[in-house]
């Protein structure tokens, strides 16, 4: 597997460890609250994977040197409101503005976490 599925796959898996912590800090962790977890996973995945090309995120030669990162929160900023739109529509919910700011920001620094490790693991660039 080469280093960009790995960074990939990585991104899909730290999304689904974000939303997992997200409903685990309310107490919603149970097998019941399977839908509404997927109901955000699933547009964040699809935003993050359309989203983040655009900001060069997949480009190895980009994400070797750390003062690009601030491309990650960049991004999230653009795919948490698409997110969280369709969570939205799925669920036919408001959008809790609160909810936006706490979503954006953790995911912006789950990302940045999983990619620095990412960084290190590959021993990439500067």
């Amino acid at each position: 597997m080469n280093k960009k599925n790995i960074l990939i796959i990585g991104d899909i898996v730290a999304i689904a460890i974000l939303t997992f912590i997200g409903f685990a800090t309310h107490g919603e962790a149970g097998l019941s609250f399977i839908p509404r977890m997927a109901a955000i996973f699933f547009p964040s995945v699809v935003a993050w994977l359309v989203l983040a090309p655009w900001f060069g995120l997949y480009d190895l030669q980009v994400i070797k040197d750390f003062r690009i990162f601030w491309r990650i929160p960049l991004a999230v900023f653009f795919v948490a409101p698409l997110a969280l739109v369709v969570r939205g529509f799925i669920l036919n919910a408001p959008i809790i503005p609160i909810f936006a700011i706490v979503f954006t920001s953790t995911n912006s620094l789950g990302l940045l976490v999983w990619r620095t490790i990412y960084k290190f693991i590959f021993k990439t660039g500067s």
